[in-house]
């Protein structure tokens, strides 16, 4: 397999799996904003059950909220191997501009990962406060029973 085919595989499936991976994290937080939205607290009574469904698919976006950026370095790491070896397999004929170049967008994984775990921590954070709000809202109606 040509090496500029491996290099497309990495960077299309590095790539790629961030972008599914952010769609995870906006799908899920607006169906959970939406859940949100509609819950009336009263109807439970029992809070370890509105905890269970009010938490439900936070922990999926704090997971890519922290592996997304590990997942944006892998793919900078395999980029950057690969590149030593065109480097090392065209080391008469490669210029630094070349070089520079692979580098350069072997790097965009990583800014990749970066952009899709800021937005599902932030996601995440912003949720996490929901909950807490919905939670405190089911104390003060018991308190009120």
């Amino acid at each position: 397999m040509p090496i500029e085919q491996i290099k497309d595989i990495v960077d299309y499936g590095v790539i790629g799996l961030l972008i599914f991976l952010s769609f995870i994290t906006f799908a899920f937080a607006i169906e959970r904003i939406l859940f949100y939205r509609g819950i009336k607290v009263t109807d439970y009574s029992n809070k370890t059950a509105l905890e269970l469904d009010i938490s439900k698919r936070l922990p999926t976006i704090a997971s890519i909220g922290s592996n997304a950026p590990y997942i944006g370095l892998l793919g900078t790491v395999l980029a950057i191997i690969i590149t030593f070896y065109i480097i090392g397999d065209q080391q008469d004929t490669i210029n630094p501009g070349e070089i520079m170049k692979h580098l350069a967008l072997a790097l965009k994984a990583t800014a990749a990962g970066l952009i899709v775990a800021i937005p599902a921590t932030v996601i995440y954070n912003a949720l996490l406060t929901k909950v807490d709000t919905l939670l405190a809202q089911w104390e003060i109606a018991q308190d009120e029973k």
